[in-house]
């Protein structure tokens, strides 16, 4: 544009000073062969000038002509990518809408020719899924596979969606072929937890709890039900298996863990059934020291017998700072039936009774008093045991 200014401003300045020039014209002379040409300079100028703007007008004829040619060429392949993208827009769409049909078969037929034709075919997937597709999906998902970058991809994707599915035994191939680790991604961890959770595999599930907590996978509080879900399974398997898994398992468990109360009371009881009560009423009698832990108390009537003087002078000095503690009450109670202590017995119950008056507890109560002859007061219990909607 800027040129053909320019040509137009020489030819008008040209024609502004002809006529001061009319008076001098001069001549060119031009001979070709056989063909002689003799014309002003003034007329001469003006042709030269005509002459190249005809070139000009040529070149973009040329020029037009040969972009219209390439263009037409490959017209049906812009065709295509522009279909693409609508087919593209119009899948996301759906997806957002959660018309899964639409979603899956817009987003199928934009993978053909679209940029990122494996975007287009993960979003086919789910939407597949969502329809319950599961052939399908697998189908999509082996598709996006060919490209090597999406390899990581596929195998989380399907993971999740086989557990969604139920199909954990399937999940959990897929899962290994991923190769858990610390240095795996966040969505990796997050698969593992959840399948290792489902197939309660505690021993894989301890190895990458470090890594869950300090990635943040979960909230802390998430991650600590976890960690003793874990270390609870872990302890009672070992207990079932024998002596050497149970002390592998307790002192796999940190510092921390190790003064948990009810960790303890579940070591303590598999010492016990590896006659190894010594050591375990040692360790009981330690957190007793620090603190009589509902666990601690749960799981002392059944491991002392009425020989062990110690530990029970231990939980008479809590007598009056856990007078209406339930669970030390019921300790106490059970106790005390240990060395047929029927009227220390009574007493307990009955405090326990006021504190949490469920059937259990009148249950408890009303056998006592049979056996304390008081049969009236026994009828009343055994009344609100029946009573007890708890």
């Amino acid at each position: 544009m800027i040129k053909v200014l320019a040509y137009v401003i020489i030819i008008l300045i040209g024609f502004c000073i002809s006529p001061f020039i009319i008076g001098n014209t001069g001549y060119v002379y031009i001979a070709a062969g056989e063909y002689q040409i003799e014309t002003s300079l003034v007329f001469g100028l003006l042709g030269l000038v005509l002459f190249y703007c005809a070139l000009q007008l040529v070149e973009w004829l040329i020029i037009f002509l040969l972009n219209v040619v390439i263009n037409s060429r490959y017209l049906p392949e812009r065709w295509r990518r522009e279909a693409a993208k609508k087919y593209t827009l119009q899948g996301a769409l759906a997806l957002a809408e959660e018309d899964w049909p639409n979603a899956e078969k817009a987003m199928a037929k934009g993978a053909a020719k679209g940029e990122l034709p494996a975007l287009n075919l993960f979003a086919a997937a789910r939407a597949a899924h969502h329809q319950l597709n599961t052939d399908a999906r697998d189908k999509y998902l082996a598709e996006a596979a060919k490209d090597p970058l999406t390899k990581t991809a596929v195998n989380t994707s399907k993971t999740r969606y086989l557990i969604q599915q139920g199909n954990l035994a399937e999940a959990r191939a897929e899962l290994d072929s991923l190769n858990p680790t610390s240095k795996s991604k966040t969505p990796v961890l997050k698969l593992a937890l959840d399948l290792y959770q489902l197939q309660q595999d505690w021993q894989a599930l301890k190895i990458l709890l470090p890594a869950i907590r300090k990635r943040q996978i979960v909230s802390e509080q998430q991650c600590t039900d976890v960690e003793h879900l874990t270390n609870t399974a872990l302890l009672n398997a070992a207990t079932e298996a024998n002596e050497q898994e149970l002390e592998k398992s307790w002192h796999w468990l940190s510092k921390a863990e190790r003064n948990q109360a009810k960790l303890i009371a579940i070591y303590a009881r598999g010492l016990c059934q590896y006659d190894r009560k010594k050591d375990a009423l040692k360790l009981i009698t330690k957190s007793l020291k620090a603190e009589p832990y509902p666990a601690i108390l749960s799981v002392l009537p059944l491991i002392l017998d009425s020989e062990d003087e110690d530990v029970r002078k231990l939980l008479l000095r809590f007598e009056q700072t856990h007078e209406h503690d339930a669970q030390y009450q019921i300790c106490m109670a059970k106790l005390a039936q240990q060395k047929r202590d029927t009227k220390s017995a009574k007493k307990h119950w009955l405090q326990v009774c006021e504190i949490v008056p469920k059937r259990e507890s009148w249950l408890a109560l009303a056998q006592i008093q049979e056996q304390l002859g008081e049969n009236t007061a026994a009828l009343q219990s055994y009344r609100k045991a029946a009573n007890s909607t708890e």
